[in-house]
């Protein structure tokens, strides 16, 4: 640093510098930051972490749920193996981001506070060690120079006083010429008043221009010390930031699913479980077992047996008669094609929150699933009976009911024991008449 003092701090656009008095505080409170800004990211991690969790439960929620509604309804084949390996690929990608969680609470947020204990050390009085013994430096280098600039400024404040009181003595001298009523010895007086002034003030000028320039000589020391403590704080500085930006890589890493290898596999599988998907192998599984691959014992002639008079109606079908009602009997569970599109809409909207639902599920009146053969005008008639007990539809023309529920009759028993009837969410099928009683 070269020249005065004034060159130095004289204008206002430099009274906030770092090389004023006291300044160097903002270099200490950067101590206090960098601890607080550890803080402030370990803070965020946790809270991404929350978020990487939450995440992943939703994703095993959804799969979970939405795994057996495909298990249980209508789709068959390698298309229900491709559709089923979305759901796998959810289940996967939850348990990296699972992972992910982990990293960044395990790793990345002790890392961030093991850094931080090494690097700021806790005083018992309060504060950090480092940000008093930067504090400590700066008071020291700038001590000499604040003495200096002290002595520099009474020096100028005496300097101006004189100045001012000459000023005022030859104003004075100046009204006294030209005023009658002050006499010569007055005049006298008052000019010698202005002699003595001038000499203050050349006095005071002389003190004052010996204090700025031992300032200035005691500048370069100041400058110097005063570099060589906020170094310090650099280098402090210069290692946080480094720390820094090594953890932030480290947390992108674990953000970054596209660089695990685990991600890209799930991938590579899930599209090679859909392009597996054979039509052909499909359609053959069902026409052998819901079309005419299917066997079928045909009707013969059958002697007349009086045991067989009391038992239940039969429907004739592949899969067997329905079993027969008694007061401690449950059906058995059916097969997969008794739960219905809609009855899959009916669970899925009952947690949608969303006004705008997936239109895949919009069904029809009856659900989707209702006999596209029915004539419309049957809903308006009918008997309500009740089940007696719960019953599982074999077949997708059959009902679904548990016991106790209250269903509308609209076709009477047919010779194989099955009656048509409709429950009260609009869905219309067939069930066995030995299994309800008119309410």
């Amino acid at each position: 640093m070269s020249g005065s003092y004034d060159e130095c701090a004289g204008g206002d656009d430099t009274m906030d510098s770092f090389w004023e008095v006291g300044n160097y505080k903002r270099a200490v409170k950067r101590f206090d930051d960098g601890h607080r800004l550890c803080n402030d990211l370990m803070g965020c991690l946790q809270e991404r972490a929350k978020i990487e969790k939450a995440y992943g439960d939703q994703l095993t929620a959804w799969s979970k749920r939405w795994r057996q509604l495909i298990e249980k309804g209508p789709q068959y084949g390698s298309v229900e193996r491709a559709w089923l390996a979305v759901m796998t690929e959810a289940e996967r990608v939850s348990e990296l981001h699972q992972e992910v969680k982990n990293n960044l609470v395990n790793e990345d947020v002790e890392k961030v506070k093991n850094w931080q204990k090494e690097a700021y050390h806790k005083q018992m009085i309060g504060g950090f060690k480092e940000a008093k013994e930067a504090e400590e430096g700066f008071k020291k280098a700038q001590k000499p120079w604040a003495k200096k600039l002290k002595e520099m400024e009474a020096a100028k404040k005496t300097y101006h006083m004189a100045c001012k009181e000459e000023k005022l003595a030859a104003a004075r001298e100046a009204n006294g010429k030209t005023e009658a009523s002050v006499t010569p010895d007055q005049q006298k007086k008052l000019h010698e008043k202005v002699d003595k002034c001038k000499q203050d003030t050349q006095k005071a000028k002389e003190k004052y221009e010996k204090s700025l320039e031992e300032l200035s000589k005691c500048t370069p020391q100041y400058m110097e010390c005063m570099e060589q403590v906020f170094d310090q704080c650099q280098q402090h500085e210069v290692r946080r930031l480094t720390f820094l930006k090594e953890a932030l890589l480290d947390i992108k890493r674990h953000l970054n699913l596209t660089e695990n290898q685990s991600y890209a596999t799930i991938y590579r599988e899930l599209e090679r479980t859909i392009l597996a998907a054979n039509t052909q192998e499909d359609l053959k599984w069902f026409s052998n077992n819901h079309g005419p691959g299917m066997h079928m014992n045909w009707p013969i002639f059958e002697e007349y047996n009086p045991d067989q008079a009391s038992a239940p109606p039969k429907k004739k079908k592949p899969d067997g008669a329905p079993p027969t009602p008694s007061t401690d009997h449950v059906a058995p569970p059916g097969d997969r094609s008794s739960v219905s599109s809609y009855e899959k809409n009916q669970a899925y909207s009952t947690e949608w929150s969303d006004d705008e639902q997936p239109a895949a599920y919009s069904g029809n009146e009856n659900g989707g699933n209702g006999n596209s053969f029915e004539d419309d005008s049957s809903t308006g008639r009918g008997v309500r009976v009740r089940a007696l007990y719960d019953y599982e539809g074999q077949e997708q023309d059959e009902l679904s009911f548990k016991a106790g529920d209250e269903l509308t009759k609209t076709e009477d028993e047919d010779e194989q024991g099955w009656c048509r009837g409709r429950l009260d969410n609009g869905r219309e099928g067939l069930y066995p008449a030995n299994y309800v009683e008119p309410i």
